[in-house]
C-alpha cells in the first residue's frame, strides 16, 4: 500500500542520493508519497539499498548512475528518469563534491572537477528537467548549497565558491521560472553527520562536538530531508528564490564573541542606560 503524504503522486529526481543528505532526502520524499529516481555517481550500494527500503514501504523507486561531469551522461540521466517516472515534478540538486586545499596548492583539474559537478552538472540537469515542468506550469527545484556560501573556512576557496554560486543561481533561476509556475529554492545545511565525516574524522566524540552547536547536536540527513519536503510541497508556495539555512544555529553565533552558553561578564551601556 502506497504511503500518503504531502508529495503524494509527485515524481522526483534526487541527485547524489547514494549517501548522506541526498539519500536522506530521497527516503523522506518516498515516505511522503513521491516516486523517486535516486541518482548516484559512486555509491551504488547506498542508492540500491535506499530503493529497497522505499519498495518495502510500498513506494516506487529506481537507482540510476551518471557522471555529472559528462554532459551526454546528464542528458541520458534526464531521459531515463523521465521514462521511468513518466515526467518529473520535483528535482533536488544535491550531488556535490567537498574538497579542502590551500589556495596556492589548488590545481586547475581540482577546480574544474568541483565546478563541473557542483555547478555545471546542476545547471544542465535542471535545464533538461525543468522544461517539462514549465510546459505543465507546475513543479519545484530544490538546490543544495551550504553554510560555506556565507561563512568562511580556510582551504575551502573552491568549494565555498561553488556553494555561493548555487545561491545566486537559485535566486535568478527562480525569477525566470516562477512565471511558469515552477518554484526554485535552496537549502544551506550546516554540520550534518554523513558517512564522509566518519571516513575523514574517524571515531570522534559526536556528543561533545554537538555541544558546540546551539541545537546541542549534529544534524541528521533526515533533518534536511524534511526541509526539502517542505520546499517541494505546496506548503512553501510563497517561497521563491530563497536559501534556507538549516544549521542548528551554527551561523547564528557571532565570531569572537565567546561561548554562547556562558553568561557575559562584561556590562555594556554603563553611564548611558540604567543597568
Amino acid at each position: 500500500m502506497a504511503v500518503e503524504g504531502r508529495l503524494q503522486g509527485k515524481r522526483a529526481v534526487v541527485t547524489g542520493a547514494g549517501t548522506g543528505i541526498g539519500r536522506g532526502i530521497a527516503l523522506e520524499f518516498a515516505r511522503e508519497g513521491a516516486q523517486v529516481v535516486l541518482h548516484y555517481a559512486h555509491s551504488a550500494t547506498g542508492a540500491e539499498s535506499a530503493v529497497e527500503e522505499i519498495r518495502r514501504i510500498g513506494g516506487r523507486a529506481v537507482a540510476l548512475h551518471a557522471d555529472l561531469q559528462d554532459i551526454d551522461a546528464i542528458g541520458r540521466l534526464a531521459d531515463e528518469a523521465q521514462t521511468f517516472l513518466g515526467g518529473v515534478d520535483l528535482l533536488v540538486n544535491n550531488a556535490g563534491i567537498t574538497m579542502n586545499k590551500p589556495f596556492f596548492e589548488t590545481t586547475p583539474e581540482q577546480f574544474d572537477t568541483l565546478y563541473g559537478v557542483n555547478i555545471r552538472g546542476m545547471f544542465f540537469l535542471t535545464q533538461h528537467l525543468a522544461r517539462g515542468m514549465v510546459e505543465r506550469r507546475s513543479g519545484a527545484v530544490v538546490n543544495l548549497s551550504s553554510v560555506h556560501a556565507s561563512t568562511g573556512m580556510t582551504e575551502h576557496t573552491v568549494y565555498a565558491g561553488t556553494k555561493a554560486a548555487i545561491v545566486a543561481f537559485t535566486r535568478v533561476l527562480a525569477l525566470e521560472l516562477s512565471p511558469a509556475g515552477v518554484r526554485v529554492n535552496a537549502i544551506a545545511p550546516g554540520w550534518v553527520l554523513v558517512e564522509n565525516h566518519i571516513k575523514v574524522l574517524g571515531d570522534f566524540d559526536q556528543q561533545t562536538a554537538g555541544k558546540t552547536i546551539p541545537a546541542g547536536f549534529i544534524g541528521a540527513a533526515s533533518d534536511i530531508g524534511r526541509v526539502a519536503v517542505f520546499l517541494a510541497s505546496e506548503e512553501s508556495r510563497y517561497l521563491i528564490g530563497q536559501t534556507l539555512i538549516v544549521d542548528g544555529g551554527q551561523t547564528a553565533i557571532m565570531p569572537l564573541s565567546g561561548d554562547f552558553k556562558e553568561k557575559r561578564k562584561e556590562q555594556w551601556g554603563q553611564g548611558y542606560v540604567k543597568v
